[in-house]
């Protein structure tokens, strides 16, 4: 499809209709930042100009979500980018085919630990304020070995799923400090609605989640934010929007359509001269139900690090479309299936390969917009012998991947076996 205007209103000419499609679509989310996109083409009127409806349903877990995907209650839905993966192979509770035509933008999530926590890393190590991520991950690594010295109980830590970005770049970020996540902390699934209050009563000791809510834990002096997505990889993909194959296969000019009103919309939140309505948009009662001035900064990536005016700048801390931020990459999907490896949720397989990759679907982003939306050659995006930009310098080949897993210190016992831990 191609555009015959530019700007908020773009109208398409539409696709040859096949057949009766679907038009109307309900739409699953969780009240994320990372939903931009869907509210926006809800809102402003982008998926109304293919001829679409979104009708938006807010809920709570990706469980939740997920399995009302799967039971056909939603047709598509916000989901994290691991989610498709895992359905793919098998993996969770209630696994059912998924797809992601579309990644609904980069960066977002953040690690934030509990006020308490953070002082005692300070008074231990000597830690100072502005210190990077991987600092301060060696700092909880210290304090942890002085609470096993005094018998004290592991931290509990919360993230929102365990097929998820945060789990993993949680994960990651622990490990890159010498801290195994499966022996010296307790990780706990928490609602990311819900992660700010538990961390405020004392339920759990951090968090990593997406915005806002760890700028709402800093900014009510409870929580101390260490670590943004783009300090551990700012390349690692967070939400993407799923579907049912079969539903796919079943509404494809729906689909495409759904992809250019998606498109557009994604590069109108991209544009820091709509931030302001973007935010008005987002804090209402419906969506999600944070104050406009939190969501205001969280866009320009001015973040609050704790309740004593600690600042931090992190640009481009949401990617909506430019970088090509909204292409669902196959060397993107093979990450989270080394994650996955790496943590012994599955053992590695040429198969499991071939169906992690086959959970992202770059040909119907391409069908959708054209050749030229996607990225033909990703090397520009490499280091010397694989993806860089990891916060312990490590460079991802996506080509050998039991290799990868193995050059990890920290990981667990079924990845390095390569049995399957489901």
């Amino acid at each position: 499809m191609v555009s015959t205007q530019s700007g908020r209103n773009a109208v398409y000419a539409p696709a040859r209709v096949r057949g009766r499609e679907q038009r109307t679509l309900r739409t699953g989310y969780i009240p994320l930042m990372d939903a931009s996109i869907l509210i926006v083409a809800a809102e402003l009127g982008f998926a109304e100009s293919e001829g679409l409806r979104l009708e938006l349903v807010r809920d709570v877990t990706w469980a939740n979500v997920r399995d009302r995907l799967a039971f056909r209650q939603f047709d598509i839905a916000h989901m994290l980018s691991p989610m498709p993966v895992a359905s793919m192979l098998g993996l969770g509770s209630n696994p059912s085919p998924t797809i992601a035509p579309f990644s609904l933008g980069r960066g977002g999530n953040a690690i934030t630990l509990s006020a308490r926590i953070f002082e005692r890393m300070k008074s231990l190590t000597g830690l100072s304020d502005d210190a990077d991520a991987l600092a301060n991950a060696q700092a909880l690594a210290a304090l942890l070995a002085d609470m096993r010295a005094r018998g004290e109980t592991v931290p509990t830590l919360g993230m929102t799923y365990p097929f998820s970005s945060h789990n993993y770049e949680f994960r990651y970020w622990l490990a890159a400090g010498g801290i195994d996540p499966d022996r010296d902390v307790k990780l706990v699934v928490v609602p990311p609605p819900l992660t700010s209050d538990a961390l405020a009563a004392g339920a759990i000791d951090g968090f990593c989640v997406g915005a806002p809510w760890n700028m709402i834990a800093s900014e009510r002096g409870t929580g101390r934010i260490v670590a943004a997505k783009q300090d551990i990889w700012p390349l690692a993909p967070e939400k993407v929007l799923g579907m049912r194959p079969d539903w796919a296969d079943a509404n494809a000019d729906t689909v495409s359509r759904l992809i250019v009103a998606l498109d557009r919309a994604a590069r109108w939140c991209d544009d820091p001269g709509n931030h302001n309505e973007l935010a008005e948009i987002l804090s209402a009662p419906d969506y999600i139900a944070a104050p406009t001035g939190i969501i205001r900064r969280v866009l320009s990536g001015e973040f609050s690090l704790d309740a004593q005016g600690t600042k931090r700048i992190v640009p481009d801390y949401f990617l909506f479309h430019r970088g090509a931020a909204n292409h669902p990459r196959l060397d993107q999907a093979t990450w989270i299936y080394s994650q996955m490896i790496r943590w012994g949720q599955v053992g590695f397989s040429p198969e499991g390969m071939a169906l992690a990759r086959s959970a992202f679907r770059p040909d119907l982003y391409r069908t959708a917009l054209g050749a030229d939306a996607a990225i033909p050659d990703e090397t520009n995006e490499k280091g010397s012998a694989g993806y860089a930009g990891f916060m312990d310098g490590g460079l991802f080949d996506p080509e050998d991947i039991a290799a990868y897993v193995a050059r990890f210190p920290v990981r667990s016992a079924a990845a390095s076996t390569g049995s399957s831990e489901t």
